[in-house]
């Protein structure tokens, strides 16, 4: 049961949602940042205000209208200090098991090339048909 739920772990593709999940969040507190403290005082801005700190005031006696820069750009630093520590606390171990097992993980994607007939760049290198739209495709010289 054990090594059941080790290999369920120990998947490329709980680890990618995983991943993905946590940047979501992150990127969620940014865009909720970005919102609070630059979008709502210049929409603020139509009633009228005036605050303090890292920032300008679009309307004064209205401190709804504080364009807060100083937090926005708190909230950047998180979210690249936030990344830095998921990169560096899970995938960068998650490669290193994943490599000791043999397998790659987070590489390089494989080459590709275009088909000239629908123009979708997705296609391995030696195929001989598009797999959209069924176009031979030309040798690729070696």
């Amino acid at each position: 049961m054990i090594q059941g739920f080790k290999n369920f772990l120990m998947r490329g593709d709980v680890i990618v949602v995983a991943v993905g999940l946590v940047v979501a969040l992150a990127f969620s507190g940014l865009i909720l940042a970005f919102t609070t403290n630059i979008i709502t005082p210049i929409i603020s801005a139509l009633q009228g205000g005036q605050s303090l700190g890292l920032g300008f005031t679009i309307r004064s006696g209205n401190a709804a209208t504080f364009v807060n820069i100083g937090a926005f750009i708190s909230a950047v630093i998180y979210f690249i200090v936030f990344m830095l520590a998921v990169y560096f606390v899970l995938v960068v171990p998650y490669k290193a098991l994943q490599a000791r097992r043999g397998i790659v993980a987070f590489g390089d994607p494989a080459p590709a090339k275009t088909c000239p007939a629908c123009l979708s760049d997705d296609l391995p290198v030696g195929a001989s048909k598009c797999k959209y739209c069924g176009t031979d495709q030309p040798a690729i010289a070696a």
